[in-house]
């Protein structure tokens, strides 16, 4: 059962708009800051636990699967959302990797925002099976 589809084009959007305005706002000549790149680079070990640990269960939706138990193995062991934590990391980290400060500002606030409705919605849907 999918919860909390209507915030979902929301996060399509914030998404697409990030990427973009990091394409449209990219200094000239561009250049790199290595060390929140590097950082970038490690957050994808993050992304790659959670994928592993959820498995087939990984989907960008909210979708509960009623009579599964939710998942507390890997970084789950330790937070509720690890995956927010990366998705927030990379927005964060890239634009300031190309040394775009404002898009990195804009796109953080503009996700936690987002993040506080999908977070509210998503502990709601899973409720029932903790």
């Amino acid at each position: 059962m999918e919860a909390g589809a209507s915030h979902y084009p929301f996060i399509v959007l914030l998404h697409a708009s990030w990427l973009g305005s990091m394409l449209l706002f990219l200094p000239q000549p561009a250049a790199i800051s290595v060390v929140p790149l590097v950082l970038f680079l490690l957050l994808q070990l993050g992304r790659f636990w959670v994928l592993l640990s959820l498995g087939p269960l990984f989907t960008t939706r909210i979708v509960t699967l009623p009579g599964t138990a939710l998942v507390r193995t890997g970084p789950y062991r330790f937070v509720r959302h690890p995956n927010y934590l990366v998705v927030s990391g990379e927005i964060l980290l890239l634009p300031l990797a190309l040394r775009e400060p404002t898009v990195a500002l804009v796109f953080t606030l503009l996700n936690a925002a987002v993040l506080f409705w999908r977070i509210r919605v998503e502990d709601a849907a899973l409720a029932t099976r903790r």
